[in-house]
């Protein structure tokens, strides 16, 4: 696997400790390991196990207890909550389980919303999301609202959302908990295959370990304590047989073969 060596993120003696009562309970309990650039990272373990305590720390969400968080050569564990936001708007992407769109909007307005943050002209947003939402294989539902799509299709909104402002690292949690499993294997197959062309580095929450073998590397988490961590040669999906699919092209797998990044300039 061709990728760059330098650490995207650095977590270092990471611990997060709640009182509950009398008692107090290590959501994380001594977390240490790193992420490299343009790497494709699950975080998998069961219910309770600290997982998504772990992504909240990553992403600036929750302070931790103790312990450092370096993300794009930065301490975000020092950072206040306003450089957090900043922090965030400028390198981080989000995609959710519930897919978090606003139900007034088509899909251009709600992949373009993160950019009316920036300043951007109308036009210039607007031909952004057109991009991003033909590099997940939506050009025909892009006036369309989420209640006129499938939770497939929300879900690609969802991803276009988080690459429209083309981020250094994007934070998924359960990303097809709601999904199917055919459209769950389609969404993941998209998420690797575009994270990997445009060398962006991915971390996915999971406590499923199908989902977990799309990744290039699976942490296994268990009490608040990573209990090992897998170098996936083989990886599910796209990439597992040298970049194509196993059957014949998906739609979105031939959109991405058609269409190239979201330029900054454009």
């Amino acid at each position: 696997m061709d990728m760059a060596e330098e650490a995207a993120i650095k977590v270092k003696g990471l611990y997060k400790l709640y009182r509950v009562g009398e008692e107090t309970v290590r959501a994380l309990n001594g977390v240490d390991f790193e992420i490299k650039k343009g790497e494709f990272c699950s975080i998998v373990g069961a219910s309770g196990s600290g997982k998504s305590t772990l992504l909240n720390m990553l992403a600036g969400l929750e302070k931790p207890t103790k312990g450092e968080i370096v993300i794009a050569g930065e301490h975000i564990e020092k950072k206040r909550e306003n450089q957090l936001v900043r922090f965030r708007r400028e390198h981080i992407g989000f995609i959710f389980q519930s897919f978090n769109l606003m139900s007034t909007m088509n899909a251009i307005e709600n992949v373009a919303l993160p950019l009316n943050f920036q300043g951007m002209s109308r036009t210039l947003r607007r031909k952004k999301a057109e991009k991003a939402l033909k590099l997940v294989g939506l050009q025909k539902y892009m006036k369309h609202r989420p209640t006129q799509m499938s939770g497939g299709q929300q879900q690609r909104v969802g991803v276009a959302r988080a690459l429209v402002m083309q981020p250094e690292i994007i934070f998924a949690d359960e990303p097809t908990g709601n999904l199917d499993s055919k459209t769950s294997r389609e969404v993941m197959e998209l998420m690797q295959k575009i994270v990997r062309k445009r060398n962006q580095t991915l971390v996915m929450v999971t406590h499923d370990n199908y989902l977990a073998g799309f990744a290039d590397r699976i942490i296994h988490i268990r009490d608040g304590k990573i209990v090992k961590v897998e170098e996936n040669h083989n990886p599910q999906g796209i990439l597992a047989n040298g970049g194509e699919a196993s059957k014949e092209d998906t739609p979105i797998q031939n959109e991405l073969k058609d269409n190239g990044s979201i330029g900054a300039n454009e």
